[in-house]
């Protein structure tokens, strides 16, 4: 049956929320519009008259749907040349959905997302729907045909596994522009002190080139291990002037809910440096460089310019 126009409006009216549940749940805002899509087809094509519930039917369907890409990009991200990271989403996303409360905005903090690469399928969809979404565990359950007790027992385990993690400290845009200059300040003083004194001692790095640029593969511990790595990194060169066709303006942003610094040239977002900032400094920095993943980040980043640069790059 064709959809009349109001299921087509009850279908968008959703739209954002399923986009932010498959977002948190997959890493990834691409493969999170494909599922929405998909869920979008199973709506258009099921008998809707028996639907009493359309949200919950809704997000069983897209939670089904992504449970199905979890258990696929498990076998796959075995594969993966070199570091995975999720894909960045800059503020005010959709994508990011509800940042209401510390949990919601934690559950899509890119230190959350990476970690969250350590549950299980069902630990994921108990956590995100849990945390960033009020789901009761009773509307969990129906969802994955589980009991409720399972469900409680399965998102006390998903948080054992996050929880023990250090707590960042939440920024807005002008404390995150303050972050990212102390830090481009450092970076670029061709001098490994200022950044040591930056870091924390047991800060980790970590890049995703996706095999697609050159980017380390295994992650760099540590403060002053991660200060030669970054002072190589920001030192000039003809290759890397080659690379990206000239110089590279730096600039501030909000990125995941933390201060990063963006990497653009050409118009084109070349990488994002996510800070993850805490009370003693900066704990993690997570590179993405993979242009598969920076391409909704640079349609974003131009439709709300013009920017102005903190530095320029080589």
């Amino acid at each position: 049956m064709p959809l009349r126009s109001h299921e087509v409006d009850l279908f968008e009216s959703s739209r954002g929320r399923l986009e932010a549940i498959a977002y948190r749940l997959l890493g990834s805002a691409g493969d999170a519009e494909d599922a929405v899509q998909d869920a979008f087809l199973r709506w258009h094509a099921a008998d809707r008259e028996r639907i009493e519930t359309p949200e919950a039917w809704l997000t069983k369907v897209l939670t089904n749907l992504c449970l199905n890409q979890l258990t696929s990009a498990r076998a796959r991200r075995e594969t993966y040349v070199g570091q995975w990271l999720p894909e960045p989403v800059l503020a005010g996303d959709r994508m990011l959905g509800p940042a209401d409360t510390a949990e919601q905005r934690e559950s899509v903090s890119m230190a959350v997302l990476t970690l969250m690469e350590r549950l299980s399928p069902n630990e994921r969809v108990v956590y995100v729907l849990r945390e960033a979404f009020g789901y009761a565990h009773r509307e969990i359950a129906e969802i994955l045909d589980l009991t409720e007790s399972n469900c409680q027992q399965i998102h006390r385990r998903a948080k054992q596994h996050l929880g023990a993690e250090r707590s960042r400290t939440e920024v807005d845009a002008a404390a995150a522009e303050k972050v990212v200059r102390e830090f481009l300040a450092a970076a670029l003083s061709g001098d490994t002190e200022p950044l040591i004194r930056l870091l924390t001692s047991d800060a980790v790095s970590v890049a995703d080139g996706g095999a697609r640029v050159p980017a380390r593969r295994t992650p760099v511990i540590g403060a002053l291990g991660i200060a030669r790595y970054l002072r190589g990194l920001f030192r000039p060169g003809k290759a890397k002037r080659d690379h990206v066709g000239g110089s590279a303006a730096l600039h501030a942003a909000v990125v995941n809910g933390g201060p990063a610094v963006l990497v653009v040239a050409g118009g084109r977002v070349l990488g994002v440096m996510c800070l993850d900032t805490t009370a003693d400094g900066v704990g993690a920095i997570r590179i993405q460089v993979n242009p598969d993943k920076l391409e909704r980040i640079t349609r974003r980043w131009e439709a709300a310019g013009p920017h102005q640069a903190l530095a320029e790059l080589w």
